[in-house]
């Protein structure tokens, strides 16, 4: 009885056969999926590296002795069968990346039944307006072209928005997939914006035109409107949007919003005023109200005016849009770890520099901080209302507290333009497939959500 004992108490202990099982399943499951995308990885590597590791191998094993050879075969037979270490967080990515494509057709089945009970939906509304009106002695044709909205028509403006994709080096992988999100979306909100700019991709190349290539299948390719990819800088990128600016239908689209003003759309801040103590010479502080007041670092002679580098760090304030300007937004996710990579870039390419009226317009309980997409939607609801900060107060999420200051006010905090971002808590909505213009082809949307999977 004394013996039997130990074995009934692990016997309690020890979990069924079946959650041994499914447990074992799963964690082998894991373990393909990992060693299947690592093998892939490997044999996507250049061949000729393989071939360069070959021969000092070769050329060892000829002169060395056979006591030599044994431990270096047995090392060699011991990392061939070895799985490649990768860390947690690489794993992780594997296997998310693997589960997203394994659940790639439920997805697509599951927009197509949303697609057709929205259908169902306005076929109902429509039958039971026209019973309505048959019923009141009106006419049902009538009746339906009160529900049906005004075709949406382009209306292009001279005006281009830049967004200066040259900052990869400063940028981790899921920074990068960010940044492709950001640019779905600035392309679905300028496409379906009242007055549409001219919308240029510049330093179209390295990781993230790789990405556009294969993860989301060339879908910019299906993109309409006045919309280019350019593997070159922003500089050169401008030089192409002024040739978009100049075409005939772009000409023709000019709105009052964007005529010409005398500062060129740019305001210096005003100093603030120094607080005098009570009982003080009033005749003085009247005086110092009136003498001019210091400016900031003027622009050089030489600057470039038709080129507007949106930076947090530029003394000038952005009042409005001018027509045949280019406004150039940064294209960098880096969590705030780099200050002033887009001013300084901006000076040494001799263009202007402003930041947006952010603490002009707008109390915020968080930093102005916001995405590249939120930039260009913003401009693109200034060109709509001429009033900054109903476009602020539009486009900003609500999340970060932001309000209209009752009275504007300089020396506020600037707005970040794009030189860092902080996405949003669901983090991927950027470039929700709902959210493209109706124009994006059903793939389009798709690989969109890819981009938010990836996210």
């Amino acid at each position: 009885m004394a013996d039997q004992t130990p074995q009934v108490a692990v016997a309690q202990t020890e979990p069924s056969a079946d959650t041994i099982s499914t447990a074992n399943s799963k964690r082998k499951a894991e373990e393909q999926i990992t060693k299947e995308m690592v093998e892939q990885q490997q044999t996507e590597q250049p061949a000729s590296s393989s071939s360069e590791e070959q021969q000092p191998t070769e050329q060892t094993t000829t002169t060395t002795t056979d006591n030599a050879q044994e431990p270096q075969a047995q090392q060699e037979q011991q990392g061939e069968d070895d799985t490649p270490k990768i860390s947690k967080n690489q794993l992780k990515r594997l296997r998310r990346q693997a589960a997203h494509e394994q659940f790639r057709q439920e997805r697509k089945e599951k927009r197509k039944e949303k697609r057709h009970q929205q259908q169902a939906k306005k076929r109902a509304l429509k039958e039971a307006v026209v019973a309505e009106a048959q019923a009141a002695g009106q006419d049902p044709e009538e009746a339906l072209k009160k529900l049906c909205k005004e075709p949406w028509v382009a209306h292009p403006v001279p005006v281009a928005f830049i967004i200066d994709c040259d900052f990869e080096e400063y940028m981790r992988e899921n920074e990068i997939v960010s940044l492709s999100s950001q640019i779905v979306r600035s392309y679905s909100q300028n496409r379906r914006a009242k007055y549409q700019a001219q919308l240029v991709i510049s330093s179209w190349k390295g990781k993230l035109k790789d990405r556009f290539e294969r993860v989301l299948k060339n879908a910019h390719l299906n993109w309409k409107g006045g919309v280019k990819c350019v593997e070159g800088d922003f500089m050169q990128a401008a030089e192409i949007a002024k040739g978009m600016m100049e075409e005939a239908d772009v000409k023709e689209g000019m709105i009052d919003l964007l005529k010409p003003s005398g500062n060129g759309g740019l305001l210096l801040p005003e100093p603030e005023a120094e607080e005098t103590e009570e009982g003080g010479d009033a005749a003085a502080a009247a005086a110092a109200a009136a003498a001019p007041k210091p400016k900031p670092e003027e622009e050089a002679e030489d600057v470039n005016q038709s080129i507007v580098y949106l930076s947090a760090e530029s003394d000038y304030t952005l009042d409005k849009l001018e027509a045949n300007t280019c406004y150039v937004i940064g294209g960098l996710v880096d969590r705030n770890r780099e200050k002033g990579l887009c001013y300084g870039r901006a000076k040494a390419a001799k263009v202007r520099t402003a930041k947006l009226p952010i603490g002009e317009y707008m109390a915020m309980q968080s930093r102005y901080v916001l995405t590249t997409n939120q930039v260009v939607e913003i401009m693109a609801k200034w060109l709509e209302c001429g009033d900054w900060g109903e476009a602020f107060l539009t486009v900003i999420p609500k999340r970060k507290g932001g309000t209209l200051k009752a009275e504007s006010s300089c020396g506020t905090p600037a707005a970040d333009n794009g030189e860092d971002d902080e996405e949003e808590e669901n983090g991927t909505e950027e470039a929700n497939g709902e959210a493209a213009a109706p124009e994006v082809t059903d793939q389009t949307t798709e690989q969109a959500q890819d981009v938010q999977m990836s996210g």
